[in-house]
């Protein structure tokens, strides 16, 4: 028997079943779920935790599925890395880098959300799995779903980087490339659902599948020695991820595994598509959609789904949101690469390169202990950075050429 008391309208309150629906039928807000944490409390310890296997399910009891898990049992539980070098370079003292470039099985925290979503469609019985994606998201599904021996139907944007339709196509789902932006591709696929009676795990299973990247904010604590950072830096494309890391550090201080919890909460995104960060900077609740135009496709969402709630968030935490042009994302690429030899996709050039603009302009403190969440492996995004490394050095087969080589470099 699960924790989960039913879900909830965002905004009106009204409450509902456990069902594979989304959206409040009165007040057509988004529905979240709701768990019963007196119950969770009285389970769910430190000791117990710590005693399990090192895998997102280790904290069950805050995730919304009824029995035991049945997909993703090797995701989650990447390391935090204390980044000394990267810390060094941006002149701070305390600075860790959460790692899903290492995410098991498709090496970014969408992993996360899949594990969660498909094993709740396995507990409402469906046979087909779908989602709308700008690229991860697709891989995730695809994979998990492979293994969890479901049909699979992925859509993405005909635009997306070669590498990464390949990767979702060596699963063996169908997989629909249209040709529009995410936003189109997305409404495509919520006409769809409503007609087939499939799991779209960001449509009709969002609810629990949202819950599935809380996982990555009660890793940051535990692995942080059970205390929240001084700031966690997110990046945004629906901005559902910014709002279930802070959900996830609120239900460790509400079952008593976190002590306090002053944490500010600041969000990431690219220039090229930065409604969330716009909002925030004019200090607005409105979140004006926009075409995206940006390197970074996996956060090209120009219509946010929780833009609202991500503002919100970095609102109330006393957080700021920045965004930064692609030149500052390959930079932010290579400065991680360089300084912590971790290979980020372009959402994590995005995250480093804004971090790095925030620390300048004192919104996070020098002295402060600082998060920043890297979402997904640059083995991905291969593409955005050709023509931005080091040259390659082509040489005849002799220790002549070799020679002039240093010599050309300045080698001492």
């Amino acid at each position: 028997m699960g924790y989960v008391r039913g879900l909830k309208c965002r905004e009106c309150g009204r409450e509902y079943p456990v069902e594979p629906i989304y959206v409040c039928e009165f007040c057509f807000g988004p529905l979240e779920v709701v768990y019963d944490y007196k119950r969770i409390k009285r389970v769910l310890t430190r000791k117990n935790i710590e005693k399990r296997g090192k895998n997102l399910w280790r904290y069950k009891e805050l995730l919304p599925i009824d029995g035991e898990p049945q997909v993703g049992l090797q995701s989650g539980f990447t390391p935090l890395i204390r980044a000394d070098n990267l810390a060094r370079e941006l002149g701070v003292k305390e600075l860790y880098v959460k790692d899903d470039t290492v995410a098991h099985p498709t090496l970014s925290f969408k992993d996360r959300v899949v594990a969660v979503a498909l094993t709740k469609a396995k507990e409402f019985g469906f046979d087909t799995v779908a989602c709308a994606s700008t690229g991860n998201l697709a891989h995730s599904v695809s994979a998990h779903g492979a293994k969890a021996g479901f049909k699979r139907f992925v859509f993405i944007p005909a635009s997306l980087e070669p590498s990464k339709i390949v990767a979702s196509l060596v699963y063996g789902p169908n997989l629909v490339a249209v040709d529009g932006n995410y936003d189109e591709v997305n409404r495509l696929c919520s006409e769809i659902a409503n007609k087939y009676k499939w799991a779209f795990v960001n449509i009709n299973i969002r609810p629990f599948y949202a819950e599935g990247s809380k996982t990555q904010g009660f890793e940051i604590i535990e692995q942080l020695g059970w205390k929240a950072p001084d700031n966690v830096v997110v990046p945004c494309a629906s901005g559902s991820l910014l709002t279930k890391v802070w959900k996830a550090f609120k239900e460790f201080k509400e079952i008593g595994i976190l002590k306090e919890l002053e944490t500010r909460v600041f969000a990431a995104q690219a220039t090229g598509c930065s409604p969330i960060t716009s909002a925030i900077k004019q200090d607005t609740d409105v979140i004006r959609p926009v075409k995206p135009n940006t390197v970074a496709k996996s956060l090209a969402i120009g219509n946010p789904a929780d833009g609202y709630y991500a503002g919100q968030v970095v609102k109330n935490t006393g957080g700021y949101g920045e965004d930064v042009s692609d030149e500052e994302i390959i930079e932010g690429i290579k400065l991680l690469a360089r300084t912590e030899g971790i290979f980020a996709e372009t959402a994590g050039g995005v995250t480093i390169a804004a971090a790095k603009k925030l620390i300048e302009q004192g919104r996070i403190g020098r002295d402060e202990t600082t998060v920043v969440c890297i979402t997904g492996n640059g083995l991905k995004t291969q593409e955005a950075l050709a023509g931005h490394t080091a040259e390659v050095h082509y040489i005849k087969p002799n220790f002549s050429a070799f020679e002039e080589v240093l010599k050309k470099i300045g080698y001492q």
